[in-house]
């Protein structure tokens, strides 16, 4: 009986369209994208606000909560991924501009990025 329920939970699970080791930590070199893309549709069709506390990122699944830590200063900020990229300058991640202010983020920055489950 029980294993009547574990197999098939086990099989949904398998089948969730995020992988595990997309949840984890990533460091890498982080910017900020603001003015210009503003009120614009992101990825996941919400339209961007830059004073909403928000990201982009290649490959963590759009919804992902991730704290993101300026290795610089220690400052962190929660950010819901809602767009993709960047996609060129080696950067890992681009923050709105709020969440750019919060980490007292100037132009690019080392930062750590934890992906909340």
């Amino acid at each position: 009986m029980v294993s009547s329920i574990v197999l098939p939970a086990a099989l949904a699970l398998a089948a969730a369209p995020f992988a595990a080791e997309a949840y984890g930590v990533q460091t890498g070199k982080a910017s900020w994208y603001g003015p210009g893309f503003h009120g614009k549709k992101t990825a996941s069709g919400e339209r961007f606000n830059q004073h909403a506390l928000t990201a982009a990122h290649r490959s963590l699944p759009l919804g992902t909560r991730a704290r993101v830590t300026n290795l610089k200063n220690g400052k962190v900020v929660l950010v819901k991924i809602n767009d993709r990229g960047p996609y060129h300058g080696g950067r890992v991640i681009d923050l709105s501009r709020a969440a750019a202010r919060h980490l007292a983020l100037g132009g690019l920055s080392h930062v750590r990025i934890e992906a909340m489950p």
